[in-house]
């Protein structure tokens, strides 16, 4: 059983147009996540220090590490939220930060954040469609069709017409995932995703994420501090602390890790590993 939490929504993505134009049923493809040596500080406060790390393509990877350590602002240059005071973090082969307008992106990549967007006045599968409806690309029957599908992927099969004051916190969360995948994006990034939700919520939000593994190609950056859900869903796992990448490896490597700062934060976030 998971434990810990707040509602995950859509606020950004890259390569909308492409997204939209290629939202034929073509599967997403995963992309390589390169990071060098980034560096941010907010006045004198050293938010992010000289972090390296590489994420392979099609691989779910979490961050991991207490409040405060830099983990969503990491998340927020890969999603170019933030733009760094040193360093390069390059996707699918193409640098982020460069002078200039940024070219465009052979690549598409959603935000699902913890705090919810979507519209109250809008049914679940109007919030699913919004994006789509909103550049006008996709026939309104193209439309339907990737609702439809999206919702049926994250377990809300038929639920387009329940408004969204009659949905739980993780029935919230899918469908905003749901919008996520209606772009068909290679890069998905979750932003403390268990935040505010009850284990058993969790646990499902859990069974959701890892049934798209099968399903898409796509490569998913996690960044949580909930230690269970990491182990979980992982294939490799980076540690943050104080604004540094303090361990890498497998979740068998992490729970073995002789790192003291890996063991205290286990040992005070953990009671019992799901699945093991």
């Amino acid at each position: 059983m998971f434990h810990q939490p707040v509602e995950v929504s859509v606020l950004k993505v890259d390569g909308m147009d492409t997204a939209l134009q290629n939202n034929s049923g073509d599967p997403a493809k995963g992309v390589s996540v390169h990071i060098e040596r980034l560096n941010k500080s907010f006045g004198p406060h050293h938010v992010l220090k000289d972090i390296t790390l590489d994420v392979r393509a099609g691989e779910t990877f979490s961050i991991i590490g207490p409040s405060g350590t830099g983990k969503s602002i990491l998340l927020r240059h890969i999603i170019r939220l933030e733009t760094p005071d040193s360093g390069q973090i390059v996707i699918n082969g193409e640098p982020l930060f460069v002078e200039g307008a940024p070219p465009p992106r052979s690549y598409r990549s959603s935000m699902v954040f913890q705090s919810s967007a979507l519209f109250n006045s809008l049914t679940v599968g109007e919030n699913v469609g919004l994006w789509l409806r909103e550049h006008r690309i996709c026939p309104e029957q193209r439309i339907g069709a990737i609702i439809a599908e999206k919702l049926a992927i994250v377990g809300l099969e038929g639920k387009e017409r329940l408004a969204t004051s009659e949905l739980s916190g993780g029935m919230r969360k899918r469908v905003a995932i749901a919008r996520s995948l209606a772009m068909e994006p290679d890069l998905v990034l979750y932003d403390e995703p268990t935040a505010e939700l009850d284990p058993i919520s969790t646990d499902e939000l859990a069974e959701t994420i890892a049934s798209l593994r099968a399903r898409t190609g796509n490569t998913t950056i996690i960044v949580t501090h909930d230690l269970n859900f990491a182990l979980y869903l992982s294939d490799r796992i980076a540690m943050m602390h104080q604004g540094e990448i303090v361990e890498i490896g497998t979740p068998a490597e992490i729970r073995g890790s002789a790192n003291p700062i890996v063991q205290r934060f286990i040992r005070t976030t953990t009671k019992g590993i799901h699945g093991g």
